[in-house]
């Protein structure tokens, strides 16, 4: 009987090439990590985490993948697009796009300021549209796109989140709709909505924990790399009937 210890186990992505906006960190270092280790090829953009961002494309390489640290700012529509452009053109392809730059400016209506709210869509809606745009012109068929909205789009139980709950709802539509567009080409499009999550912006013991705990099924906030997982799914052979879904990952938080 032939010795199979040492055969090559083949991974999902193996030959694919993704691009994910604000991998630097959070989320979108656990999703940058999850596609590298499923075997994908990941090109990633920071704004201001440079040190960081080296870090993970230099673990990344060292074993044995390939990555690729941008700097570009996603509400900067010509560098988002630059970026995407750079990055398939680095891996001589594109399979992949994850939207997951976003912000989350918060302020009671009197005091919240048009300039936080025009950041706000800048980044949460526009340069989705943006990245999606951008990295469709080089995505065959069996693209992927999936957008990290948020499970405020579905509720919102405090005061103050207003415009950033409506941006992350806009995401749903925009998601229903470019499904529309995409699904002729083969390439599917979904919208993966996370609870709280444990990150450097949002603790799992942060002040705000228990009130979150409170209000949801599981009594806990999710890891990065649970979100990450629900990314790579959609991303990988498995998930190539799934467009057009906006899908809760949150501890039952709108349930």
């Amino acid at each position: 009987m032939a010795n199979n210890a040492h055969t090559p186990v083949s991974l999902p992505l193996s030959g694919k090439a993704a691009f994910v906006t604000g991998g630097a960190r959070g989320i979108g270092a656990a999703i940058v990590r999850r596609l590298a280790s499923d075997g994908a090829a990941v090109a990633f953009t920071y704004t201001a985490s440079r040190t960081g961002a080296e870090a993970i494309a230099a673990e990344i390489e060292a074993a044995g993948g390939r990555a690729l640290a941008l700097k570009a700012d996603s509400s900067d529509a010509a560098a988002l697009t630059a970026a995407i452009d750079q990055a398939a053109t680095a891996f001589g392809r594109l399979d992949v796009l994850v939207n997951n730059a976003g912000v989350g400016l918060m302020g009671e209506l009197d005091a919240f300021t048009l300039e936080d709210f025009d950041r706000t869509l800048s980044v949460n809606v526009r340069a989705v549209f943006v990245g999606i745009q951008a990295a469709a012109r080089h995505m065959n068929e069996g693209g992927r796109i999936v957008t990290i909205g948020s499970t405020n789009s579905e509720r919102m139980p405090w005061a103050g989140a207003a415009a950033y709950a409506m941006s992350k709802a806009a995401i749903v539509g925009l998601t229903r709709g470019l499904a529309r567009d995409l699904g002729p080409r083969g390439i599917t499009i979904n919208n993966v909505q996370p609870g709280p999550t444990a990150t450097d912006m949002n603790p799992a013991d942060g002040p705000m924990a228990a009130a979150m705990h409170d209000l949801m099924a599981l009594k806990r906030h999710a890891r990065p790399e649970e979100i990450a997982g629900m990314v790579a799914y959609l991303a990988g052979p498995e998930g190539g009937m799934v467009t057009g879904a906006s899908l809760l990952i949150d501890g039952g938080f709108a349930a």
